[in-house]
């Protein structure tokens, strides 16, 4: 009996080293849990996009990342720029361009270093810097910025609120399931304050989202189980400099299906209104 102190110790010690080792491999591994990128991208013409062709933008740093574009058919239609999740590849997203093309919309699909092909290592800084060079590429081709609305899905939200937050005059921005900031996703088994100082790659909208002005449009499922919904609210809260917001909050719809559960209608009626002004 006079051991149980020292066995008690000894267990204490033992879960003490087992927690910081998982938080270490969590540090360590961090940005393989985050990004999940497709490794290969077929021809847009092979999955139902014909009129769409590659392009290859160079970023700030030097990297080459290829994306999708079509511009638009009718000319008081927009542009969309679509910033997609951080899973897959551009590809994926060929069910959702398909309408707005058909609409007579340009849609550009950003692609990301290390997805689909493209050479690098995703994180923050890399991504935020594809995204703008694609975003001054689509710019420099001659359509206005008032012509231009940014599209992010998810993990995309992040870079949306930061590219946005540096332009004035875009027609709209699009966040389907945003977050508030990556830390608060962090898996649960972190200690609070943990994830904000271990994490390198953070995607704050909470911050971000202060600085847009453009005409705001947010998507979110009620049954989301990988973004709470309450995080979509707290950005839309947040959104107070955006000319104009609304929220759409979907029920019986989690992560993945909002497109197909009123999203697009909602995206395809907030575009026609952004037309009219």
């Amino acid at each position: 009996m006079k051991r149980t102190p020292w066995v008690i110790a000894e267990i204490l010690v033992a879960l003490v080293a087992g927690y910081l080792v998982l938080v270490a491999a969590t540090a360590l591994f961090q940005r393989s849990m985050i990004y999940h990128p497709g490794r290969t991208r077929p021809e847009p013409a092979a999955i139902g996009l014909p009129e769409m062709v590659s392009l290859q933008v160079s970023s700030a740093d030097g990297w080459l990342v290829t994306g999708w574009y079509a511009p638009p058919t009718k000319p008081d239609r927009v542009t969309i720029v679509f910033y997609h999740g951080n899973s897959g590849t551009i590809a994926d997203r060929a069910a959702k361009a398909r309408p707005l093309l058909d609409a007579g919309h340009g849609v550009l699909l950003v692609g990301y270093r290390g997805f689909g092909g493209n050479p690098g290592t995703p994180t923050e800084a890399g991504l935020v810097m594809d995204g703008r060079a694609a975003l001054h590429w689509l710019i420099g081709k001659g359509i206005p910025q008032s012509r231009i609305v940014l599209y992010g899905e998810s993990l995309g939200t992040g870079i949306v609120t930061r590219l946005a937050g540096e332009l004035e005059d875009l027609a709209g921005v699009i966040l389907e399931a945003p977050f508030t900031c990556l830390p608060d996703l962090a898996p649960s088994y972190l200690l609070p304050g943990l994830a904000r100082l271990l994490m390198a790659d953070r995607f704050d909208n909470r911050v971000q989202i202060g600085a847009v002005t453009a005409p705001l449009l947010l998507l979110h499922g009620e049954e989301d189980d990988l973004v709470p919904v309450s995080m979509g609210k707290e950005i839309l809260g947040l959104a107070r400099s955006a000319r104009e917001k609304r929220g759409l909050f979907l029920p019986e719809t989690g992560h993945n299906d909002i497109w197909d559960k009123g999203g697009a209608d909602a995206v395809m009626d907030f575009l026609a209104e952004l037309t009219r002004w």
